[in-house]
C-alpha cells in the first residue's frame, strides 16, 4: 500500500500547476481504442440497410412470375438474385410463406427493407426465365413490370477482413499477455530477466539489529561487512578488500533471513532478495539468463547486497546425481553463479549473502574462500538467547504477575526463534479460550505442550488396565531419570491421550557441547525405562514403547558406528560429513556388520538390566508414584520430589542461569515497537 492523503488523484490524472488535471498517456488507453476499433469493425463492417428471407429458386420463380417483384438484383458472380416486393404483393406473399413473415417482422423492428434471396443456377437460366414471365404477360395482354438489373457486387473488403481479423485478434491477445505477464512474472519475452525483489536504502521500517533478539555472535560476525559498506575507508586504507560474500548456515528458523535484512537496514545500501528456486525454470538457459540479469541489476545499485534464501535450490554439488539428460540446466544456473561471483570479471562494491540449512549438499567451489568468504552459523538460541527472545515476543502479552520467565527458558531447549514465537502466540490464545485476564505459566505449558505433543484427545477412552499400564509406563520412565545423575530431569509426566501418544513425560534436556559415553547410557536406560516397569510390575510388555525402543536402537548405533565408543569396535566413524553417503555399498565388510550388530546388542541389553535393578531399588516409590499419576493423570517435579526426595545433582542450565543473573545486562531488549521484526523470523 502506497502512502499518502486521501485525494490522491487517480491513476492517469495528475494535478498541475494552475490547479486544474491533465491525462497523462498510459498504453492501457491505447489498448482499449485498439480493442474498441477491432469489435466495432468486426460487428458493423457487415452491416446493411436490408434484410433478407432465402428461399428456394423454384419458390423464387413461382412469386416472380407473377410480377409480385419490384425489382430483382442479380449478382451473377456470387449466383445470387434479391427480390423486392412490391408493398401490394406483400399480403398474399408473406401468407402463403409463414417463414418470410418472421423474417419480414423482424426486419419492420430493425427498419429496414426487406428482400428475398436466392440462388440462381446461373445468369443465363435466370434470364431465360425472365423473358418467359414477360411473354406470359404480353400473351394476357398485360405488361410485365419487374425490372431485372445485372451488378457486381464488390466482396473485396469481407473477404480481406474474414482473413486478415482472426489473425488480428490474436495478435492482439499475445501482445496484451505479453505485457501482463511482463509485469507480474519477467513477461512471455523476457523470461530471462530476474525477479530479485528490491529494497532501496531509504525506504520505511526497515529491520536493525535492534530488532533481532540473541544471534550475538552471528550478529558480530556480519558487523564488519556492515561497518565496511559504512566507512569502507578504514579498511581500504590498509589494504583491505571488502568480503564478497556470506553463508549464513543453521536450523529453519533461527533468523536468518531476519539477520540478512538487519545487514541490509544497518547498511543502508540496496537490498536485491531472490530466492534459489526463482532461478530454476522449465526453459534451458533461463536460470543463467536471470543470473546474469540479477548481477547486471546489483552492478548498477553498486554498493548493494544480493541475498538468496535457501541456495542449496541451485547450489547442490555437481555431478552427484546422474541423469539421463546431457544437459543439467541447475547446474547450468551454479556455472552461471560461480562465474558471476568469482570469475574474469570482477562485482565491486557488490556483497552475496546467502542463506541455508544443509550446507553439507552444497558445491565445494561455491564454498571456496573469494565466493563466499566467511560462514556464519546461525545456531539454535542457547539459554540466555531465548529469554532475551521470549522478552521480544512477550511485549504485547498481558503477563501474570508471578510469571517465571527464567523457568520457561530453561523448559524451551532446541527451541528456534520461530518456535518460540509459535509459543508465545499460542499461550496467548489458550489464555482468550478460558477467558483469563493475563497470560500466566499455566497457558504457557499448556502452549508447550500443544506445540510438541499435540491436542489433547480427552475423547479417547481408555480401559482401566490400559490406564494402569500407561501409568505404570511413564512412573518407570520418571523414576529411573530421577536417580541418573546425567539423566535429564524430570518436568512433567501425563497420562492423558495427546496426539498420537497415550502417554507422555517432558524433560529439561541439558544443552551440552559435547557428550560422553556416561551421558548417552543414563539416557539409554532412562528411556528403556518404561519397557522394564512393565516386564517387572505387570509380567508383560506391550506396544507402548515402541518410539522408545526407535530412539534407543539408532542412538546405539551411532555409538557404536559413528562415534567410536565401543569395547570391540573403538575409535572407528563410518559417518560421511561431506553428505555424498556412500550410495548403495557399505563402507565396511558383512563381518564387520555382524560385530556392529552385536555390540548394539550387548549395549541395549546392559542398559535395560541395568533400568530393572534401578526400579527393584526404588520399587515401592515407583508404586507410590503410579498411583497418584493414575489419580491426578498429571503429576510435576515436586510430587516426584515429595516421593524420592531432591536430586543430589546440579544441571547445567542452573549454573548458567545463575552466572547470566550475577552479569550486568550488557544489551538492552528491543523496544515495543521493534518486536515486529522479529516476528518475521525465517520459515
Amino acid at each position: 500500500m502506497n502512502g499518502g492523503n486521501g485525494n490522491q488523484p487517480r491513476s492517469g490524472m495528475s494535478q498541475g500547476q494552475g490547479g486544474g488535471f491533465k491525462i497523462n498517456f498510459n498504453f492501457y488507453w491505447f489498448y482499449l481504442v485498439l480493442g474498441l476499433t477491432l469489435v466495432g469493425i468486426y460487428f458493423f463492417s457487415g452491416s446493411s440497410s436490408t434484410a433478407s428471407g432465402e428461399v428456394s429458386y423454384s419458390e423464387f420463380t413461382r412469386i416472380a412470375e407473377q410480377g409480385n417483384f419490384e425489382i430483382i438484383r442479380v449478382d451473377n458472380q456470387e449466383q445470387t438474385a434479391h427480390g423486392r416486393l412490391w408493398k401490394d404483393s406483400l399480403t398474399s406473399v408473406l401468407n402463403a410463406n409463414p417463414d418470410l413473415a418472421k423474417k419480414y417482422t423482424q426486419a419492420k423492428k430493425k427498419q429496414v427493407d426487406f428482400v428475398i434471396e436466392t440462388y440462381i443456377p446461373s445468369g443465363e437460366k435466370l434470364s431465360e426465365d425472365y423473358d418467359a414471365w414477360k411473354s406470359n404477360f404480353q400473351q394476357n395482354g398485360q405488361k410485365f413490370l419487374t425490372e431485372i438489373k445485372w451488378e457486381k457486387v464488390s466482396n473485396t473488403w469481407n473477404i480481406v477482413w474474414s482473413l486478415a481479423s482472426p489473425i488480428l485478434l490474436l495478435i492482439f491477445f499475445f501482445w496484451i499477455m505479453s505485457r501482463g505477464m511482463s509485469g507480474a512474472a519477467g513477461g512471455i519475452f523476457n523470461v530471462g530477466k530476474s525477479r530479485a525483489k528490491v529494497y532501496e536504502k531509504d525506504k520505511q521500517n526497515k529491520v536493525t539489529f535492534a530488532d533481532v533478539a540473541g544471534l550475538s555472535e552471528a550478529k558480530t560476525e556480519v558487523q564488519e561487512i556492515v561497518e565496511f559498506l559504512k566507512n569502507p575507508q578504514k579498511y581500504t586504507t590498509l589494504g583491505g578488500k571488502i568480503p564478497k560474500g556470506a553463508l549464513l548456515v543453521g536450523p529453519p528458523g533461527t533468523g536468518k533471513t531476519l539477520l540478512a535484512k538487519a545487514v541490509a537496514g544497518e547498511a543502508n545500501v540496496p537490498f536485491m532478495s531472490m530466492s534459489g528456486s526463482d532461478f530454476v525454470e522449465m526453459f534451458v538457459g533461463v536460470g543463467a539468463s536471470r543470473v546474469r540479469d540479477l548481477f547486471a541489476q546489483a552492478k548498477e545499485k553498486a554498493p548493494c547486497i544480493i541475498f538468496i534464501d535457501e541456495i542449496d535450490a541451485i547450489g547442490r554439488a555437481r555431478g552427484t546425481n546422474a541423469r539421463m539428460s546431457s544437459n543439467d540446466e541447475r547446474e547450468n544456473t551454479l556455472n552461471q553463479l560461480l562465474t558471476e561471483m568469482d570469475g574474469f570479471g570482477t562485482n565491486s562494491g557488490v556483497i552475496i549473502l546467502a542463506a541455508t540449512n544443509r550446507a553439507d549438499m552444497l558445491d565445494s567451489a561455491l564454498l571456496r574462500a573469494g565466493r563466499f568468504d566467511r560462514q556464519i552459523h546461525v545456531d539454535l538460541p542457547e539459554l540466555s538467547d531465548r529469554i532475551a527472545i521470549f522478552k521480544v515476543h512477550m511485549k504485547p502479552l498481558k503477563l501474570d504477575k508471578n510469571f517465571d520467565l527464567n523457568k520457561l527458558a530453561r523448559q524451551t531447549p532446541g527451541f528456534s526463534g520461530a518456535d518460540i514465537a509459535n509459543v508465545c502466540n499460542e499461550a496467548a490464545l489458550i489464555a482468550a479460550r478460558n477467558g483469563k485476564e493475563s497470560v500466566d505459566i499455566e497457558d504457557f505449558n499448556n502452549a508447550i505442550d500443544r506445540i510438541i505433543g499435540g491436542l489433547e484427545k480427552k475423547s479417547k477412552v481408555l480401559t482401566g488396565d490400559e490406564k494402569h499400564s500407561i501409568a505404570i509406563h511413564e512412573a518407570g520412565h520418571a523414576t529411573i531419570s530421577w536417580h541418573l545423575q546425567y539423566a535429564a530431569p524430570l518436568v512433567k509426566v501425563t497420562i492423558v491421550p495427546r496426539g498420537n501418544a497415550l502417554g507422555a513425560a517432558w524433560y529439561m534436556p541439558e544443552e551440552r557441547q559435547i557428550t560422553t559415553r556416561e551421558q548417552m547410557n543414563d539416557e539409554l536406560c532412562s528411556l528403556l525405562g518404561g519397557r522394564a516397569a512393565e516386564e517387572l510390575f505387570l509380567g508383560h510388555i506391550s506396544s507402548g514403547a515402541a518410539n522408545d525402543l526407535e530412539r534407543v536402537t539408532k542412538q546405539c548405533y551411532a555409538m557404536v558406528a559413528y562415534y567410536g565408543m565401543s569395547e570391540n569396535l573403538p575409535n572407528i566413524c563410518y559417518y560421511d560429513s561431506s553428505g555424498q553417503e556412500y550410495g548403495l555399498t557399505k563402507p565396511y565388510s558383512e563381518e564387520r556388520a555382524k560385530i556392529i550388530d552385536q555390540e548394539v546388542s550387548k549395549m541395549i541389553a546392559e542398559q535395560y538390566a541395568r533400568a530393572k535393578s534401578i526400579l527393584r531399588e526404588y520399587a515401592e516409590g515407583h508404586g507410590t508414584l503410579t498411583q497418584v499419576l493414575e489419580d491426578r493423570e498429571v503429576i510435576f517435579t515436586e510430587d516426584v520430589e515429595k516421593i524420592f526426595g531432591p536430586r543430589p545433582w546440579t544441571s547445567r542450565q542452573e549454573v548458567l542461569l545463575q552466572y547470566n543473573e550475577t552479569q550486568p545486562a550488557t544489551e538492552e531488549p528491543a523496544e515495543a515497537g521493534d518486536q515486529a521484526g522479529h516476528a518475521e523470523t525465517e520459515k
